[in-house]
């Protein structure tokens, strides 16, 4: 007959058990955070993918999660033929603060300093905060996202500035505070043989209601709009017009952009 163990005995047997799972949880824990600190920049390649159902497509991703580089590209989604590739790679530096998340992003192309920006989330909720900054994009790879770009094929710089910009999501509503601009200056397009079409401002506004302004700087092709944001969702209207002397020339462009009335197109998004 098998004597039961003695209180010392048992506490022995029960202090060797705890050392072996404290052991094993310690062990986990640091495989994992190893997994993670040294995780492939195949995974951010394959959020983006998912996040963007397919529109934004990084290739020959290297370094890791925290430090990586790769080439991007934009397409339609999946299943689309058109995709357009920026020239250079795009690096990206993550880290934790207190803060949040922060994220340093610079394009061999079109960036002179690396864009920061700090994400915080909650339950439900979330908050962006992009520092002020500057940088400039080649209109041609918007060809990449398909319809209507493939066919408009612009070309020109896209010059994107902010003196800072928050944006948040709380219950499905988004908020947003700062501002932004878009600068479009010598635009061209392929359907037109007027070159250029024009220079252009698109202006994003934050506040209690946002707003978008598009106005034209200079051009013949005539462009104005104003957008509001209502919850989470954009309502846009605005037309484009041809000055009279070069409508013949920009008949073409005025199809496609919009609904057409005589020498303008009503343009309508949301």
């Amino acid at each position: 007959m098998t004597r039961p163990l003695n209180r010392s005995a048992q506490t022995a047997v029960s202090g060797t058990r705890s050392v072996w799972v404290w052991a094993m949880t310690g062990a986990v824990v640091g495989a994992l955070w190893a997994a993670i600190q040294f995780a492939p920049a195949v995974w951010v390649q394959q959020a983006a993918f998912v996040a963007t159902d397919g529109r934004l497509v990084l290739r020959e991703s290297q370094g890791t999660l925290w430090h990586g580089s790769a080439q991007v590209g934009v397409t339609g989604g999946a299943g689309s033929r058109d995709a357009a590739r920026l020239p250079g790679r795009v690096q990206w530096d993550f880290h934790v603060s207190r803060s949040g998340l922060q994220l340093a992003l610079f394009a061999d192309c079109c960036t002179v300093e690396a864009q920061q920006f700090t994400l915080t989330a909650g339950l439900r909720s979330w908050r962006l905060q992009m520092a002020p900054g500057e940088s400039i994009w080649p209109a041609a790879v918007l060809a990449g996202l398909g319809t209507p770009w493939n066919t408009v094929k612009l070309q020109g710089p896209l010059v994107v500035k902010t003196p800072g910009l928050n944006l948040a999501s709380a219950a499905d509503r988004l908020q947003i505070e700062g501002s932004m601009s878009l600068e479009m200056p010598g635009l061209v397009s392929s359907l037109s043989t007027l070159r250029p079409l024009g220079s252009y401002r698109l202006l994003l506004n934050g506040g209690e209601q946002p707003t978008l302004d598009l106005r034209t700087v200079e051009g013949s092709l005539q462009l104005q709009g104003m957008g509001r944001w209502t919850a989470a969702h954009l309502r846009f209207v605005g037309e484009a017009r041809a000055d009279a002397e070069h409508e013949a020339e920009l008949s073409n462009l005025l199809n496609i952009m919009g609904q057409r009335d005589g020498a303008r197109s009503v343009i309508t998004l949301g």
